[in-house]
């Protein structure tokens, strides 16, 4: 059992793991995979300005996002993707593979992962995928700011 799956089993919190064979390397690629709309996949990003550290989950069909207007909700300037060795320091697990709960930082949330009954995204694994509420992500998780 990973370290997610004991996670989400102690707080009693229902979820799929489903695995597959590879990496699931975008929404699209995800949303074509287990055949669900590329909203429903949530990538868990991590960011940084100033020595500080936020998870950032997303809908996968959101396309760019506005660092700028992100950085002026939290009062942060200069907010960035952090980068693959920082990502792997702060949370244990590789970019990519970063599990939409059990982090413990701060969480940016996009509220329209809400649209679904179950998003799709990290469990910690690269061969692993999450199916999960996005209600369960928000009560596991510390939300600090929502994008819209």
């Amino acid at each position: 059992m990973n370290r997610i799956t004991a996670f989400l089993q102690e707080r009693q919190v229902p979820f799929e793991l489903l695995t597959h064979e590879r990496s699931i390397r975008s929404a699209k690629e995800g949303a074509e995979y287990f055949g669900i709309e590329p909203g429903q996949t949530a990538p868990a990003l991590v960011l940084r300005s100033d020595g500080q550290y936020w998870l950032m989950i997303v809908s996968g069909d959101r396309g760019r996002v506005d660092f700028a207007d992100v950085s002026r909700r939290l009062g942060r300037p200069g907010l960035k993707m952090a980068s693959p060795q920082e990502v792997e320091r702060i949370t244990g697990f590789a970019a990519g593979a970063v599990p939409l709960v059990g982090i413990s930082l701060p969480c940016i949330m996009d509220r329209r992962l809400s649209r679904y009954p179950h998003i799709y995204g990290g469990a910690g694994e690269p061969t692993s995928t999450l199916k999960i509420s996005p209600a369960d992500v928000e009560k596991l998780n510390q939300v600090v700011a929502w994008i819209e």
